[in-house]
């Protein structure tokens, strides 16, 4: 079974996080909320308790999830365990997936050279690596998946579903995504 870390740090963007641990839990696999304290509360006041707390290089996942969200994404850019785990993550060719504000946690790990990404309008200013593209909800570079800002969450979600193997379009008609993007392509 495939196994995947989400990482919370104070200030997260709780649908950036929530999103992708409950789709991609929907879609069979092991997701472990891994904070850098036991309980962590995002940027809306939102707390959630942590699986495990990050207080180590870990190892063993096929894809780390890092979401966005101020200060979260900054605590986690600053965070020496987060930084060797993604490294570690991306060098041995397994998947790393940021969204909104996270790819600024991507570029001080020396990630996002020679790579397209895109993120929360703004962040780029942040990133002098790679190639910044505006126009994108998500963009899929090798191992590595950036995406957006919350309105964008489902999306990579599924993206990151499809990225492992899993069915994400089964999963888009069970939630009823498809019902939804018919009724706004009839608007």
């Amino acid at each position: 079974m495939m196994k995947i870390s989400i990482f919370f740090a104070p200030g997260f963007e709780e649908i950036e996080a929530l999103t992708p641990a409950d789709v991609l839990r929907r879609a069979g696999f092991e997701v472990d909320l891994l904070g850098l304290e036991p309980v962590v509360e995002g940027a809306h006041q939102i707390k959630v308790t942590m699986d495990k707390v990050l207080d180590q290089v870990i190892d063993g996942y096929d894809l780390i999830v890092l979401p966005g969200g101020m200060p979260g994404a900054d605590n986690l850019r600053k965070n020496h365990f987060v930084i060797e785990s993604i490294k570690k993550q991306a060098n041995s060719g397994k998947k790393v997936a940021a969204i909104c504000a996270a790819p600024i946690v991507l570029e001080a790990a020396g990630l996002l050279e020679d790579r397209n990404f895109t993120n929360y309008p703004g962040f780029e200013e942040q990133i002098s690596h790679g190639t910044y593209l505006d126009d994108r909800l998500f963009v899929v570079d090798g191992n590595i998946t950036t995406s957006k800002g919350p309105g964008t969450a489902l999306e990579f979600s599924y993206q990151l579903v499809d990225s492992l193997g899993g069915d994400a379009q089964t999963l888009k008609e069970d939630m009823q995504y498809n019902f939804l993007q018919e009724i706004i392509r009839k608007k």
